[in-house]
């Protein structure tokens, strides 16, 4: 299989205006919001092994692993890799399994069962079957690879929470789509998923609970003021039902003594008295 193209700024363009066309929610969320920033990644073992260690963690720890980890195996070969110890890899901030994966990719590219000069001319299938038989690297991140570091036009990484969120609100569903639903959803943007992915990115980062601009700041702080409005509020109330629980039992524990009270006294008017013997 030829591929036909790597995505440029161009082909962004050219992919937002088959979407918009085919689409008017991608029209009018892109008249808002604008076209998406092109992404890349440098091809190779040091691109892929980054995409490891961003996973599962925020972008700011991503970046702080990296660089360390990239301060310590300078320059970011395989080889220099595994001269390092366990310790020091997880000195960088690597966990455990980690570790283990970036050496597991290390071996792969040293013993040449991952060829990255090879990666380019094999076709989407392939190119993720190939990546996936290392340990660690999943569809998700082999996904990744394919769209940053080779510019794959219609790669859609269905797995991946962001684009799960941002389809489900520019989409207006009901519901979070489950991955299975998003491929089927996305069908209709090939060849542009890449396109469609870079997009919905795009429209999360600018969401009102995402967004860093100061209108969303300040959304986010009166949502968080009213929060704790309310909360405070539930507190008070259940404090004042505490103070009022001993009187309402005092109250109670009253009022039951004067039934009681009452009932001996009916009891005895209604007791006839003994006849006098005398």
């Amino acid at each position: 299989m030829s591929i036909p193209f790597r995505l440029d700024e161009a082909r962004v363009r050219e992919g937002m205006d088959y979407l918009a066309a085919l689409d008017p929610r991608f029209a009018a969320a892109r008249a808002t919001y604008g076209d998406p920033p092109l992404r890349t990644a440098e091809e190779g073992f040091s691109a892929l092994l980054r995409s490891i260690i961003g996973q599962q963690v925020s972008v700011f720890a991503a970046r702080s692993i990296w660089d360390r980890v990239a301060t310590a195996v300078d320059p970011v070969t395989p080889e220099n890799l595994l001269r390092l110890s366990d310790e020091e890899l997880r000195a960088c901030g690597l966990s455990n399994n980690k570790v283990k994966f970036a050496r597991s990719l290390a071996l792969d590219t040293v013993e040449r069962r991952i060829v990255f000069e090879d990666l380019p001319a094999l076709d989407d299938a392939a190119l993720v079957a190939t990546l996936t038989q290392a340990k660690g690297i999943g569809p998700w991140t082999a996904e990744i690879y394919m769209m940053f570091a080779l510019g794959r036009p219609d790669v859609m990484p269905i797995n991946d929470l962001g684009l799960i969120v941002a389809a489900q609100h520019l989409l207006k569903l009901r519901q979070r789509p489950e991955p299975e639903r998003l491929l089927k959803l996305s069908t209709p943007w090939r060849p542009w998923r890449t396109v469609a992915a870079l997009f919905l990115w795009h429209f999360r980062r600018n969401m009102p609970d995402f967004s860093s601009s100061p209108a969303a700041q300040a959304r986010r702080e009166a949502e968080r003021l009213a929060k704790e409005a309310r909360k405070a509020a539930r507190l008070a109330k259940a404090a004042e039902r505490a103070a009022a629980e001993p009187a309402a039992a005092k109250k109670a524990a009253a009022k039951k003594r004067t039934v009681a009270a009452s009932r001996r006294k009916k009891l005895k008017r209604a007791t006839p008295r003994p006849a006098n013997r005398s």
